[in-house]
C-alpha cells in the first residue's frame, strides 16, 4: 500500500509535465505561424471597428484572430477572454449586429464537428498591418 502512495503521485506529476511540454510546443508552433502570417507587414494605429466586407478570410491563433483582406492587408485582433477553440481552428461565430466588427463585440468558438460551444470572448481593437513599401 505504501508503494502505491508513492507511485500514484509520481505518475500524476509525470503526466502534468508531459502536458505542459506539449502545450509549450503547441504555443511555440502557433506563435511561429502568427509571425509568418505577419512577416513583411507593418502595424498601424489600432482601430475601434472594421467593416465586415473589408476582408475575405479569417485565420485563428491562440488568443488572436487575423482578418485578411489580401496579401498586403491584415487586421489583427488580440481577443479578451477565453477562446481556446481559436488554436484548434474551431468555427468563429460573431455576435454582432450591423455591418462592422467592433471592440467589445462578443464572439464564440464552436467545435467543427457537432457545433458545441468551446469558448466565448470579446474582440479588442483591430491593428491594421500593411505591406511594407518596396516589397
Amino acid at each position: 500500500m505504501s508503494m502505491m502512495r508513492l507511485v500514484l503521485p509520481a505518475l500524476l506529476l509525470l503526466g502534468a509535465c508531459t502536458t505542459t511540454a506539449a502545450t509549450e510546443q503547441s504555443d511555440a508552433r502557433d506563435h511561429a505561424r502568427l509571425e509568418k502570417a505577419l512577416a513583411g507587414l507593418s502595424a498601424g494605429e489600432p482601430l475601434r471597428c472594421i467593416r465586415r466586407d473589408q476582408f475575405n478570410e479569417i485565420r485563428t491563433f491562440e488568443g488572436t484572430i487575423l482578418y485578411v483582406a489580401g496579401r498586403g492587408r491584415i487586421w489583427r485582433n488580440d481577443v479578451t477572454g477565453n477562446c481556446p477553440g481559436l488554436r484548434r481552428g474551431d468555427i468563429v461565430v460573431s455576435k454582432t449586429f450591423g455591418s462592422q466588427y467592433c471592440d467589445g463585440d462578443i464572439i464564440e468558438t464552436r467545435a467543427a464537428t457537432g457545433g458545441f460551444l468551446s469558448g466565448s470572448c470579446s474582440l479588442s481593437k483591430f491593428t491594421p498591418y500593411t505591406r511594407d513599401e518596396g516589397r
